[in-house]
């Protein structure tokens, strides 16, 4: 039993600290006036919790559904939902989004959460088979493909929401669909990706993918300048 629990500790490692660092990164980012990080940390392990939320959703459409392109979307469209989730658990009727860059923080926070369990789920086969060499290709792998996937696929909702932050209500449900739309999308065409190059291609693809963060983080920098105008704008009156 101790070394089943050794192994599990080993996986959640290798599975969680890619995120870790992805989180603290953007936080960091959000240097003008950020939310409490209690609160950012709680959203992260509500993501995490998603995973078992999702899992018998996914296998009852894999159990009804035969093809595997219809099943690809669906499954990316229940992960963007279940983050999506995470955050309305935490952030809906609080005020502690007072700033448009706050939404992707948030959505960022879950979607690493998520990324964080699925990796160890993924890695823990390879470490109780004692692979370790596996293992340790299999976070690398994860840290650069899924956990960046999972990152600026729900960040993409939360900078629709952070664009619209002076807007109104309605202005902001029509941002969350529009965002989720694009979010599945990218999801989906980055798991077309993998499973039509069965593995090759892996620089077009995280090029591909990398692509899509730089668009995310100019548009992250763009919110972090509407939030200064805010405070500034305040700050005058």
């Amino acid at each position: 039993m101790a070394f089943l629990n050794n192994q599990f500790v080993i996986a959640l490692l290798l599975g969680i600290v890619p995120s870790l660092l992805w989180l603290r990164f953007w936080m960091r980012e959000d240097d003008i006036n950020p939310p409490p990080s209690k609160l950012i940390f709680i959203t992260f392990f509500i993501g995490m919790a998603m995973v078992i939320v999702v899992l018998p959703m996914e296998k009852f459409f894999h159990d009804h559904i035969s093809n595997a392109q219809y099943l690809t979307v669906i499954w990316a469209g229940l992960e963007e939902l279940v983050k999506l989730a995470a955050v309305l658990l935490i952030t809906l009727g609080s005020n502690d989004i007072d700033e448009p860059v706050d939404f992707p923080i948030f959505f960022m926070a879950s979607a690493l959460g998520f990324a964080a369990l699925e990796n160890t789920l993924f890695i823990l086969h390879p470490v109780t088979s004692h692979s370790t060499t596996v293992s340790l290709l299999t976070g690398n792998l994860r840290f650069l493909g899924a956990t960046l996937l999972h990152a600026t696929a729900s960040a993409v909702i939360g900078i629709s929401l952070g664009l619209v932050f002076f807007k109104d209500k309605i202005s902001k449900f029509f941002a969350v669909i529009v965002g989720i739309i694009i979010a599945t999308a990218l999801h989906s065409v980055f798991n077309f990706f993998i499973i039509d190059s069965n593995g090759k291609d892996f620089f077009k693809i995280f090029g591909f993918l990398w692509i899509i963060t730089i668009i995310i983080m100019l548009l992250f920098e763009k919110l972090r300048r509407m939030s200064t105008a805010m405070y500034e704008t305040e700050t005058v009156s």
